[in-house]
């Protein structure tokens, strides 16, 4: 997935000057945020729990295509089964997320941003509401985690709660496995090289119960 390099600033000694004593402790200041800087780069091989800071990348459009098969409990107590296709794409702040059946026939157009969201079925009028996750729940019978799912597709926490994440001892450079905000994120494939990116990751909730398989297509 996307890395984001780091840089450090290289200084020098200042002059002597009736400032010297402030800017020899700003140096030592700088210089100690350098060394902590170098020590969080390190990538733990054990769980860890800590404050999550990944923030989505600069990258202004992302774009994800595969399948789903979604595995949760309606309003009565029953189990229930959904599956198909699905197109993600994000333009900043905004996620437009498709959903269709294995016909390929459009489910559903979920579009999401920090001001509102809507969601279109076919052949009726589109519905608003300010949380995707109560017009999904309301209209589909389950609702997918569409502000997590932006950054856990990247692979990474998502910056906004506190999260556990736990590297492939296989490859460290790989996440194995995230839990956040109730969720547990599983990465079960990555894209074999040239290729870069996810290939299957499985979410799971226990309250309400929900299950959600996602297969991406390269």
């Amino acid at each position: 997935m996307l890395i984001s390099n780091r840089s450090t600033r290289l200084f020098g000694r200042p002059f002597v000057s009736p400032q010297a004593p402030r800017r020899a402790a700003l140096g030592l200041a700088v210089a100690a945020a350098v060394a902590l800087t170098g020590c969080a780069s390190v990538k733990p091989r054990e769980p860890s729990t800590s404050n999550a800071t990944t923030s989505v990348t600069a990258q202004t459009s992302r774009a994800y295509h595969g399948r789903f098969a979604v595995q949760y409990v309606d309003q009565n107590g029953q189990q229930r089964n959904a599956y198909g296709n699905f197109d993600w794409q994000e333009a900043g702040d905004t996620v437009t997320l498709q959903l269709r059946n294995p016909l390929g026939q459009t489910l559903a157009i979920v579009t999401s941003s920090p001001a509102s969201a809507s969601l279109e079925l076919p052949n009726r009028q589109p519905l608003t509401a300010d949380n995707v996750s109560t017009l999904m729940q309301n209209a589909l019978g389950f609702a997918l985690p569409v502000e997590g799912l932006r950054y856990w597709l990247q692979p990474s926490a998502a910056p906004s709660s506190r999260a556990k994440t736990e590297q492939d001892p296989q490859d460290p450079s790989h996440l194995k496995e995230i839990v956040q905000d109730g969720w547990t994120i599983d990465y079960l494939a990555y894209a074999d090289a040239p290729a870069t990116g996810l290939k299957r990751v499985n979410l799971s909730r226990e309250q309400p119960p929900l299950d959600i398989k996602l297969v991406l297509d390269q």
